[in-house]
């Protein structure tokens, strides 16, 4: 890669590294902001075809409409995006719906109706994972997930291949992080770019391979189709692509990860 960044070639020849040990990766795809059936959404459900998709949903606002979107399209999972998707936090903080010092009744509240409202739309679709936006939640809070059924806390993981800081992490609630966010946040939203989004998930993929044990962690792949560009369509156009292609990449359906 040196000199010319990482290229698709890459990717299959670390893959193919991975078939030669026996080992197959794993990928799996979380989009984030889903409320309503717009024309972004049919766009995304398009690209995903029968790929396994993980919609985070924002409680407060989910329209039944959108559950009559994904009517026949049993691989898209619904996740538990918070409550209403508002910053709590004060100014000088980073944004969070539940940072470190908010009364504990009403988050608590918001989770237990979140789940309560989502189930009532989705039905078995909604999975007990809750996705907090901004891929933050503080951890006095952590507790009062297993209290309603929550099984999975979804964040974004650390650049390192270690799992992030959760030393709190209630017994029965796994951790099932994103990985690699396609959105150029600091940029203009759109895509991050081909070649830095492969060299992450390359990096990801070859320090999982060269770990002194055996490491399944899925990697997990984020998007947000409300501002899903042309090229990051096609990137996770060829990704899907490549995986029907090579026997040692495969897309994991979060309810396999609970």
């Amino acid at each position: 890669m040196s000199g010319r960044g990482a290229q698709w070639d890459d990717l299959a020849a670390e893959l193919d590294l991975w078939g030669e040990a026996g080992r197959a990766a794993r990928l799996w795809w979380r989009d984030d902001d889903a409320v309503a059936a717009t024309p972004q959404l049919h766009a995304l459900l398009r690209l995903a075809g029968d790929v396994p998709l993980a919609l985070a949903v924002i409680p407060a606002f989910a329209r039944p409409e959108l559950a009559a979107a994904l009517a026949g399209r049993p691989q898209v999972a619904v996740l538990q995006h918070g409550w209403q998707h508002v910053n709590r936090a004060d100014n000088r903080g980073r944004k969070s719906e539940y940072p470190a010092g908010r009364a504990g009744a009403p988050v608590a509240a918001e989770i237990g109706a979140g789940r309560k409202r989502l189930r009532a739309l989705f039905g078995a679709r909604a999975l007990p994972v809750f996705v907090p936006p901004w891929n933050r939640f503080d951890d006095e809070f952590l507790t009062m997930l297993p209290a309603h059924g929550i099984a999975a806390l979804s964040g974004m993981a650390t650049p390192r291949l270690a799992a992030p800081r959760c030393p709190a992490l209630p017994p029965g609630v796994a951790l099932l992080n994103v990985h690699l966010d396609l959105a150029a946040w600091r940029g203009d939203r759109g895509f991050i770019g081909e070649a830095p989004a492969l060299a992450a998930l390359l990096g990801r993929l070859r320090a999982q391979r060269c770990a002194s044990g055996i490491d399944e962690r899925p990697i997990g792949i984020l998007t947000h189709h409300l501002i899903l560009d042309c090229a990051t369509a096609g990137f996770i156009a060829r990704l899907i692509a490549l995986s029907r292609s090579h026997r040692a990449l495969r897309w994991a359906a979060v309810a396999d990860l609970l």
